[in-house]
């Protein structure tokens, strides 16, 4: 189990340390290429990068679909492209170059998808609340979502070697810190218990692990044991955290800034359904519709999938 933070006013930015990670890894590994989508900039990392590596830098515009094949292009002549791109482009426009030209050829793109769920600010057509189903469903593709900035890091870091192309998610801007300290082991498709419980088991991704738990220390007060882990890699799944899970505590509820249908929840409730194991189950998530503009920490609240909200609803899949 890993140590967690309970102070609610640590946070982290994963869009800042992402392009400071892969300017690291691509000064001890000259194979690292950074491609990007329409983020040239004049100061900070990326002009850094820029200056010191000019021929491993490339800004494709706004231009998505010819990024994805740019790195898949990368990928064939043995380089480490990592393209981080806003998340509803990257996720919902280039779907055809990732599936045939990254997927269906297994090259080991790392694709970057930023501003994910609600976080863009941009609302409904600018929200990117469907890449974990549509990722799940490409044959070889990994999708992960790291719960905070600093496991951003580490996933960045697994992904430098990782054999096949993967998905990453991430927040628009800073998101609460989950762990109190970075010793923590991870590896993509295990997953992580974030605290121990007996009573149910809260299992979310990116900032639903965060969310629940928040939920899981206010529901202590009521004698309530919960247990949260931190699903971190959508696909490939951790099967057996789930179905531990389930046949330990009895209850699961999902949570997830993404729709419900084809995201982590479907994910757990395929397993569920093939397993046998009784278990109360239920997903937390945006629903069948396309959130209104707002906030994210003020969205997470009216869908319920805050530390309240979620409190809440667990305590009445309970009955209690």
């Amino acid at each position: 189990m890993a140590g967690f933070n309970t102070d609610l006013f640590i946070t982290g930015n994963a869009r800042d340390l992402c392009p400071k990670k892969i300017f690291e890894m691509a000064k001890r590994d000259e194979d690292v290429v950074f491609v990007v989508s329409d983020m040239t900039t004049t100061l900070g990392v990326h002009a850094e990068f820029q200056k010191l590596f000019p021929k491993r830098y490339i800004d494709v515009g706004i231009a998505e679909d010819g990024g994805v094949g740019i790195t898949a292009g990368l990928a064939l002549a043995g380089k480490k492209p990592f393209f981080i791109a806003f998340g509803p482009f990257l996720s919902l426009r280039t779907v055809d170059q990732i599936h045939t030209d990254i997927a269906y050829n297994g090259m080991p793109v790392r694709l970057i998808g930023t501003h994910g769920g609600m976080t863009s600010g941009g609302g409904p057509t600018h929200y990117t609340i469907s890449e974990y189903g549509i990722m799940r469903a490409i044959p070889k593709m990994t999708m992960v979502a790291p719960a905070d900035a600093n496991q951003c890091v580490k996933v960045l870091e697994a992904a430098l070697d990782y054999p096949d192309p993967m998905y990453i998610r991430i927040a628009r801007g800073s998101e609460p810190l989950v762990y109190e300290s970075q010793d923590y082991d991870y590896q993509i498709g295990t997953a992580i218990t974030v605290k121990e419980g007996k009573d149910a088991t809260l299992i979310g991704t990116g900032i639903g692990v965060f969310n629940s738990l928040t939920a899981a220390i206010e529901l202590e007060k009521c004698g309530i044991d919960v247990r949260v882990i931190d699903m971190h890699t959508i696909k490939p799944l951790d099967m057996g955290a789930v179905l531990k899970a389930a046949a330990e505590t009895g209850a699961i509820m999902t949570v997830e800034d993404h729709n419900i249908y084809a995201g982590l929840g479907g994910a757990v409730a395929e397993v569920l359904a093939e397993s046998n194991i009784p278990c109360k189950f239920k997903r937390l998530g945006i629903p069948n519709e396309f959130p209104p503009l707002g906030y994210a920490e003020d969205l997470y609240k009216y869908y319920e999938f805050d530390g309240i909200g979620i409190a809440k609803q667990l305590k009445a899949l309970l009955g209690k």
